[in-house]
């Protein structure tokens, strides 16, 4: 008599068939949509949104949508004047779309500019900030119609990006400029509401009588509104020339020649020495940049030091940041 052969799959119990509620069979499908128009609006609708910066896409993609205007200043693109002038331009679209002002955009949007891809980075990222001792005899411009020598030409390459000049220093005009590739740093800044001082050493032909102080100090009326120094102090001097240290909370064109000029006396030689909480050092001689380290920068921008960045140890606190001297890159 024959045995049955065993099988070697374990013994499982029968399934038990479940109950299909009413609807939900094999058979049974989501409603149909019979009328067209509903059905195309139904799939339109998310394109449309996510072409307008409000749909699914944005958030998902893993950042909240945020001001046009914003991210593109983030990212060093132009200042938030320029990306809303180029926006009324017409020179701006979103997903082949002309934009709004005050439209926001996600991870999920395709933005252009003058009909270039421009690639959009969302969260918090920390600036990029340049020291530079400007010497006399260059603009503060991209471009001169006079070919004179500017700033910029001297400044290290941004792979995305663009430098921007935080304030300006006349063409005569020596000291510390600064540079970001932040927008939103640059304009907070120079914005007026923040009032950051401006320090400058002033060298004058002659000297200051206490009349002049006092008017200097409490304000002088200039073709462009009441302007006054918050410090004028006496740094003596030799001969005719004398200088001065004098402190402003603005940035008004050629505002410290023409506050002397309006009583009487001439700049011969002028130098910005601090903006804000940044001081020139006296390492930093002309024609020479620096990067400032990422914890100064995250301070002044107001950030939350990154996360995983190792704290300074006790001898890198006073290891000197590496200065750099370069060759105008259009004069080499």
């Amino acid at each position: 008599m024959s045995t049955p052969k065993r099988s070697r799959s374990p013994l499982r119990p029968p399934l038990k068939k479940k109950a299909e509620p009413v609807g939900e069979g094999k058979n049974a499908h989501h409603p149909r949509i019979d009328d067209p128009a509903r059905e195309a609006s139904t799939t339109e609708r998310p394109q449309r949104e996510q072409q307008a910066g409000r749909g699914p896409a944005s958030s998902e993609a893993g950042g909240e949508p945020e001001r046009l205007q914003k991210v593109l200043a983030r990212l060093g693109v132009g200042s938030r004047r320029e990306v809303e002038e180029w926006m009324a331009a017409g020179k701006i679209t979103v997903n082949g779309l002309p934009v709004e002002l005050g439209q926001k955009v996600g991870p999920g949007d395709r933005v252009k500019l003058n009909g270039k891809l421009v690639p959009l980075r969302f969260g918090t990222r920390t600036p990029r900030v340049l020291i530079y001792h400007k010497p006399e005899g260059e603009i503060v411009s991209r471009e001169d119609p006079e070919g004179r020598p500017t700033v910029f030409e001297r400044l290290p390459l941004l792979r995305k990006g663009r430098w921007i000049a935080v304030g300006r220093l006349d063409f005569n005009t020596s000291g510390l400029l600064l540079f970001t590739n932040d927008g939103t740093l640059a304009n907070q800044l120079m914005h007026p509401r923040y009032e950051l001082e401006r320090e400058y050493a002033v060298r004058l032909l002659g000297e200051l009588t206490e009349e002049q102080i006092e008017s200097l100090t409490n304000g002088i009326q200039l073709e462009d509104g009441l302007a006054r120094f918050t410090v004028l102090s006496d740094q003596g001097g030799e001969g005719a020339n004398h200088w001065y240290k004098v402190t402003l909370s603005e940035g008004r064109n050629r505002e410290v020649r023409r506050m002397f000029e309006a009583v009487g006396l001439t700049v011969s030689r002028l130098m910005r020495v601090r903006y804000g909480p940044v001081s020139l050092s006296s390492r930093l001689k002309r024609g020479m940049w620096m990067e400032m380290p990422e914890d100064e920068v995250c301070v002044l921008a107001g950030l939350p030091k990154p996360q995983g960045q190792r704290s300074s140890r006790a001898g890198d606190k006073d290891k000197p940041v590496k200065v750099h001297r370069t060759t105008p890159r259009d004069r080499a």
